[in-house]
């Protein structure tokens, strides 16, 4: 399953308007089209340990499982590595970004991931990542962190106010663990996507990470699928009863020319997809921008074919990425 977007509304596909021109970069086509993403609720933690390694072993703990809200809960990701100066108590640290669909789904799975695998990771600590007086995502609610987790400490836990903060220390066997008191959650965009279509494995395997380690290169994004990539692009339905997604026939390479649905060429060979999840609806289009000139930078020769996105008719989110504009200035031209 590629998505949460995929079992709330038809898929609409990733057609390309016969009126418009496709617009091609280093001779690789942009598809008129656009990546539909809807509204998700999102936090951002910051881990910090006695190294950068146990602060990172905490980070991948804390965001394993977590490529869909279909099935995961929540989707979430490392978004950046932390020097010392940057994070609250002078250590090195992780920073992470967590998306749910509401803010209750957000805070339970918060609760639970911090608690099992932060809490328990040694010389860990954990801090709220957004500050709410300079946040450009528009605030949302508060959800706990420290304010639960305290009660491990079965009475020996310590509250400390530095300013209006409130901090829990908890005895644990290596010290004690440090929790912020709650974690700021935002209103935030998830289902950005690029669909990269190419001639081989290698070629859609080399757009693909190339893609998603530009995308990397931002703040506020992440993409949670296994390398940031995902190939089992799904579609809403099945035959078999009982099913609510099954897998995106139309782009599927061994159906060409016998699914009806199928959109791609005979030269088609591997299709790959990237996920993108933000703060901000500003954050997923520049994320999406990065994707396409870091997969495009090779040109044609390279293997990859086409570019395209998925969407829903418009009948699903309120964002919609159109590639082509995303890609206007790129030193594109019409075809």
């Amino acid at each position: 399953m590629a998505h949460m977007a995929d079992i709330a509304a038809p898929n609409a596909g990733s057609h390309t308007t016969s009126d418009t021109p496709t617009l091609q970069i280093n001779g690789i086509a942009i598809d008129a089209t656009f990546a539909e993403a809807f509204p998700m609720k999102a936090t951002r933690l910051v881990i910090t340990a006695h190294t950068p390694a146990w602060a990172m072993n905490a980070a991948h703990s804390l965001t394993g499982f977590a490529t869909s809200v279909i099935g995961c809960g929540c989707e979430a990701g490392v978004e950046c590595t932390l020097e010392r100066e940057q994070t609250p108590d002078g250590r090195p640290g992780v920073a992470v970004l967590l998306f749910a669909v509401s803010s209750k789904e957000l805070a339970k799975q918060i609760e639970r991931r911090v608690g099992q695998c932060v809490l328990t990771c040694p010389t860990t600590a954990v801090y709220r990542g957004i500050d709410p007086e300079t946040s450009r995502a528009p605030l949302s609610d508060l959800a706990p962190l420290g304010r639960n987790l305290r009660f491990f400490g079965d009475g020996w836990q310590i509250s400390k106010m530095l300013g209006d903060t409130r901090y829990w220390r908890v005895p644990v066997m290596d010290g004690e663990f440090v929790c912020e008191e709650s974690a700021p959650t935002v209103k935030a965009v998830g289902g950005g996507n690029l669909i990269l279509l190419a001639r081989d494995m290698d070629a859609a395997l080399a757009a693909a990470e190339a893609a998603v380690a530009a995308m990397r290169r931002l703040p506020n994004v992440i993409m949670p699928f296994p390398g940031g990539v995902v190939r089992s692009g799904s579609k809403v339905g099945s035959k078999y009863k009982g099913a609510t997604a099954s897998t995106n026939d139309a782009f599927c390479p061994t159906l060409t020319g016998l699914s009806p649905r199928s959109e791609l060429s005979a030269e088609v060979g591997c299709v790959l997809e990237i996920v993108i999840d933000g703060l901000t609806e500003a954050d997923v289009g520049a994320a999406m921008t990065a994707g396409i000139v870091a997969a495009a930078a090779r040109g044609r020769a390279g293997g990859l074919l086409r570019i395209s996105a998925g969407n829903y008719g418009g009948k699903l989110g309120p964002y919609h990425f159109h590639l082509q504009q995303l890609a206007a200035g790129l030193g594109g031209s019409s075809a």
